[in-house]
């Protein structure tokens, strides 16, 4: 009896053993499947970002520009960034709201008091895209890109007419007349035109101030500059608007040539952080944000391709460009 309780003890803690083996191997096995996830839901390139290692930052601004914070942040964090040797800033945006375009502005000269930055035009890079632009030590731009649109414009729609034939009236009690002026409820009166057409003029004179000072040229000798003209990339060359006709090559060889940076750096995108995406509850959101993507696509498109839409999306003064549809 003493013989087989005594194997019966060995048996037990060989099986005990034997648990806390398979325990340490599966706590392997489960943190290399979430190593994996994290590869595959961070690219190669954003993991670079965390590691410390000399490159080049580089951040794609695309589509309207409004003041976003996650992207001022990201700036800020770019320019605290001791192994990150400059800024590479991918440009195609037609525009957006003109207080973006500053607040971007200001952002990116607090990165050039501390590494050079250099902008590479896409497609689009016009008026608050372009005043991103301005911010830049050295802008090249491609040949066909449509730049300049220098201007500010204010846009409301107004509904008067429709509501006095639908039998609609809006009553309102404000504190002076001026108050809500301009309303999309009544037609603009003389001085309510006024102030919003000198408000539009004081902004338009800070942009044109901007790129006069930032480009070194004088607004009136650009032909059609000051009535809000669009360029080519190579008209805007020859009007000093930009620098260098060409793409991401030619960005990186002027930071190489001009301002020293170390040869075959590698270019890393950063891109503004949305909290962790390791977590259980991270990924399980990204899988029903991807399960929607389709119809949310499909209805984004929809709006998208609405004129009318589009106005409605942006508030206060907007500067951007769009072909016209007429």
């Amino acid at each position: 009896m003493a013989v087989g309780t005594m194997l019966d003890t060995e048996t037990v803690l060989d099986r005990r053993r034997l648990r806390r083996h398979l325990g340490v191997w599966r706590a392997a096995a489960i943190a290399g499947v979430t190593l994996a996830i994290g590869a595959y839901l961070y690219n190669g390139d954003t993991v670079a970002s965390l590691t410390g290692r000399d490159q080049i930052a580089r951040v794609t601004l695309e589509g309207t520009i409004t003041e976003d914070r996650k992207k001022l942040k990201l700036l800020k964090k770019i320019a605290e960034a001791d192994h990150v040797a400059a800024l590479l800033l991918f440009v195609n945006s037609p525009g957006g709201t003109t207080t973006g375009g500053e607040a971007l502005y200001e952002a990116l000269r607090e990165v050039s008091k501390k590494k050079p930055v250099v902008a590479q035009f896409g497609t689009v890079a016009a008026s608050a895209g372009y005043i991103v632009g301005l911010a830049c030590d050295h802008i090249v731009s491609r040949g066909n890109t449509i730049t300049g649109s220098v201007g500010v414009i204010v846009q409301w729609p107004e509904v008067s007419d429709l509501l006095d034939k639908v039998g609609v009236k809006m009553n309102e009690v404000k504190s002076g007349i001026l108050k809500a002026t301009p309303s999309p409820f009544q037609p603009l009166d003389e001085e309510g035109r006024k102030i919003t057409s000198e408000m539009v003029k004081e902004s338009y004179g800070w942009f044109v101030s901007l790129v006069e000072e930032r480009r070194g040229i004088k607004a009136s000798d650009v032909p059609g500059l000051t009535d809000g003209r669009i360029f080519s990339g190579r008209q805007a060359l020859t009007y000093k608007l930009v620098d260098a006709i060409g793409g991401e090559a030619e960005a990186v060889s002027w930071l190489e040539t001009e301002k020293g940076i170390a040869k075959d750096l590698k270019i890393v995108d950063w891109k503004p952080s949305d909290g962790s995406r390791f977590g259980l509850t991270s990924i399980a959101a990204d899988l029903a944000r991807s399960a929607t993507a389709g119809a949310l696509a499909a209805l984004g498109e929809r709006v998208g391709e609405s004129a009318t839409l589009r106005g409605f999306s942006l508030d206060g003064l907007v500067s951007v460009w769009h072909p016209s549809e007429n």
